[in-house]
């Protein structure tokens, strides 16, 4: 809402139209990118003649735009926002945890990506490690849901701590640093939610219901935090030249509300989705004792 009104009320601002018109060429991510999508393209395209239902259409759509929301909070106006802008920072910081994971995940990437590299490399790097009893351990505890939700959550409460937040304004590498937290924790996070194939889920369906609300509440602390403070929280935006008419302290009152609700939208979304499909008669026809029920009601 915040960068909506910046855009209508203050083009004609010398310095923020600057800003508005940054977009920056990385060129380790950018490589990276690119590099992954060659690679799960042509995988996709390989894995599908025999996995067709597996690795339908919308799985690569989803996969190519998750890639595309990466870029655009790494590359966009957005990143050169950040510095002056908690509402920007935070929209950044939304599209890292809260959008691309879950869009990467759905994509269902990690027979698509093995299949579209060089079968040398699978023999003689990749097989070796696969086959390693402490690979698969550590894999096993990383996608682990207890282990993913703390991580997250961690990540999420951790960098948001004033002195955390301050330091990655002192050193870009941290900054860069936080970035790789929140992905790859999130990454973890919604691993475990959405299950994609081949994986199999490690907890029951309905258990993803409480694993997303519990990160909606340590959402809303965050975010009321921000909101309710009555103070700026993080000096470097105190300090930082006003290029809209929000002031320091406004800012972070519009950063916290939009936390607030998109984070909540992100969680409860799949959370009731999720509680739909356990609650339907279908679902309590096919549980044991409570098709029972279900059969008892009268039909039509």
């Amino acid at each position: 809402m915040c960068l909506n009104m910046i855009y209508a009320d203050l083009s004609d601002t010398p310095a923020l139209d600057d800003l508005l018109r940054t977009w920056s060429w990385p060129l380790l991510p950018l490589a990276s990118l690119l590099i992954g999508l060659l690679l799960y393209l042509r995988g996709w395209r390989l894995a599908r003649t025999t996995r067709e239902r597996e690795l339908p259409v919308w799985r690569a759509s989803c996969f190519i735009a998750g890639l595309i929301a990466l870029w655009i909070a790494l590359a966009s106006p957005i990143d050169a926002l950040d510095d002056y802008l908690l509402t920007a920072h935070m929209i950044q910081h939304f599209i890292l945890m809260s959008v691309v994971p879950p869009l990467i995940v759905l994509g269902a990437p990690v027979v698509p990506l093995l299949r579209g590299m060089p079968r040398v490399i699978i023999r003689l790097w990749l097989q070796p490690l696969f086959r390693a009893g402490w690979i698969r351990a550590i894999v096993d505890a990383l996608t682990h849901p207890v282990f993913a939700w703390i991580a997250m959550n961690l990540a999420y409460m951790g960098w948001h701590v004033p002195a955390a937040f301050e330091l990655t304004f002192r050193h870009e590498w941290i900054h860069d640093f936080e970035h790789v937290c929140f992905f790859v924790t999130s990454l973890g996070f919604w691993w475990v939610v959405l299950a994609p194939w081949p994986s199999r889920a490690r907890w029951p369906r309905w258990a993803m219901i409480p694993y997303l609300l519990s990160a909606d509440i340590l959402n809303t602390v965050l975010s009321a935090t921000l909101a309710f403070s009555g103070r700026v929280l993080y000096p470097s935006y105190a300090a930082a030249g006003r290029i809209c008419f929000l002031t320091s302290l406004k800012d972070q009152v519009a950063a916290g509300a939009e936390m607030w609700v998109l984070n909540s939208l992100v969680f409860l979304i799949p959370a009731v989705v999720i509680a739909a499909g356990e609650l339907s008669p279908r679902f309590l026809a096919n549980s044991g004792g409570h098709g029972n029920i279900v059969r008892e009601v009268p039909q039509g």
